[in-house]
């Protein structure tokens, strides 16, 4: 491919990840959502702008499909950095300072909005797909997962940020998402072992870095599941310890404003991935582990040009990110609408989320001792489902877990979730007239400004 036709191509699609966001602002839909719906207009299952700017620009040289073949591999390989970003700041935003003033409440929150909802997506694949159980997995994790990128700028807004209310819905959110991608990361092992036949040979091509890749299934009998478990919550816990202590010690040699120390924690971050790989353990958790390892760090260090959280935060909402999500747009097949079984797959998926979040959200905070009012908003805040949920479910797509229909559902759900849920919780708190008087111990830190361009 020309370097003159790629970089036409390029300055296309940063035009679209810039303005496109900015018009749909005004309609109060988020930034994320806004680059689905350009992604899924600019794919090859509908515009095929790729395509039709290689045809336009022939006479500059390259083939069509040459081109076609090289910028997709490229906004694929800039969506899967974006997504290792958005995973680590995902862990970068973690606080878990406020746990012991909403001791109970964090708990209840914690266990019954990862149990239900898991149990629901659970069922709803088991309705389709009865025999697929690392697919059950992964739907059960998809429902589990929440979206702090949305429940954190509510409950903001409303001002929440120090009540008891407020400090029990973030960190249930955090501990749950923590818990979902460790579900995620079992059901993707599951896959890799139920397609590759383990020794050498026949199935050999398909293989990933993981070493269980390599290794016959049948060693394990019956064990194999607890067994990875046990293997992934090991690495969590070491690579938190190892990981922070490496950031500190960074910390001591280079100063924060230094560009070379924001590109070596990079590396970092991209080392306890990688070791993340070679044990099965899918990236996603990697890189928010590593991010949750060096939260701490990068919050209190700063250089000449503000927090050192604010440079990573530059790299990744300002430039990788939104190609993860245009990225997920692209891979939108709308011919799967039409399928005979899409309809109740997305009704069912739809009904059975939004119906299990706000059940065991308000169960939850009932057995704490708030008010059904309160109760109700505490599930409702769990509903939507964005960053990580969609993540997760390109993953799924990718390594053949979930197919168009089930892709197209989660697309839907994020759509239908993200939207209206978080006007809907103001306007029940607004109009109750609901107060949070009972205070933290310790507020949740709120940024002085708000993000220019706010995309989770």
């Amino acid at each position: 491919m020309r370097s003159d036709t790629f970089l036409i191509l390029f300055i296309v699609f940063i035009a679209v990840i810039t303005l496109w966001p900015l018009m749909l602002r005004r309609f109060q839909i988020p930034g994320v959502i806004a680059l689905l719906i350009a992604g899924m207009l600019i794919g090859p299952n509908c515009l095929d702008l790729v395509r039709v700017m290689a045809d336009a620009f022939r006479f500059l040289g390259g083939e069509t499909e040459t081109v076609v073949s090289h910028f997709d591999s490229l906004i694929s390989s800039f969506g899967s950095l974006g997504l290792v970003f958005l995973m680590a700041l995902a862990g970068m935003e973690a606080d878990f300072k406020l746990i012991n003033s909403a001791r109970k409440p964090v708990i209840a929150l914690s266990i019954l909005t990862f149990l239900v909802p898991a149990i629901a997506g659970y069922a709803v694949y088991s309705c389709f797909r009865p025999d697929d159980f690392p697919g059950k997995l992964l739907y059960a994790s998809l429902f589990a997962s929440h979206s702090v990128g949305i429940v954190f700028p509510v409950i903001r807004e409303l001002k929440l940020t120090k009540t008891r209310f407020g400090a029990s819905v973030l960190i249930s959110t955090v501990i749950t998402d923590i818990a979902s991608i460790i579900l995620l990361a079992v059901s993707v092992q599951l896959k890799r072992q139920s397609v590759i036949p383990g020794a050498a040979g026949e199935g050999a091509g398909s293989r990933s870095l993981s070493i269980f890749d390599y290794v016959d299934p049948g060693m394990f009998g019956n064990w194999f599941t607890p067994f990875f478990l046990l293997v992934v919550l090991a690495y969590l816990g070491i690579a938190v310890y190892l990981v922070y202590r490496i950031g500190k010690l960074l910390l001591r040699i280079f100063k924060p404003g230094e560009d070379t120390l924001v590109t070596i924690l990079l590396l970092v971050i991209l080392a306890t991935v990688l070791v993340g790989e070679f044990l099965g353990v899918n990236l996603v958790v990697g890189a928010f582990i590593a991010g949750l390892a060096l939260s701490r760090l990068v919050k209190e260090n700063r250089g000449p040009t503000g927090p050192l959280m604010e440079r990573f935060e530059s790299i990744g909402y300002g430039l990788l990110i939104p190609f993860l999500f245009i990225s997920i747009g692209m891979s939108t097949d709308f011919r799967a609408f039409g399928e005979a079984g899409n309809l109740s797959i997305i009704l069912f998926t739809v009904l059975g989320l939004v119906g299990s979040k706000i059940v065991s959200g308000w169960l939850a905070m009932r057995i704490s001792g708030f008010s059904n009012s309160e109760g109700l908003c505490a599930g409702l805040m769990t509903v939507p489902q964005l960053s990580a949920t969609l993540a997760a479910a390109a993953i799924g797509r990718n390594l053949g877990m979930l197919d168009n229909n089930f892709f197209n559902a989660i697309i839907i759900l994020s759509i239908v979730t993200t939207l209206p849920i978080p006007t809907l919780v103001r306007l029940i708190i607004t109009r109750t007239k609901m107060t949070f008087s009972e205070e933290a111990e310790e507020a949740y830190p709120v940024p002085d400004e708000d993000r220019q361009d706010e995309l989770l």
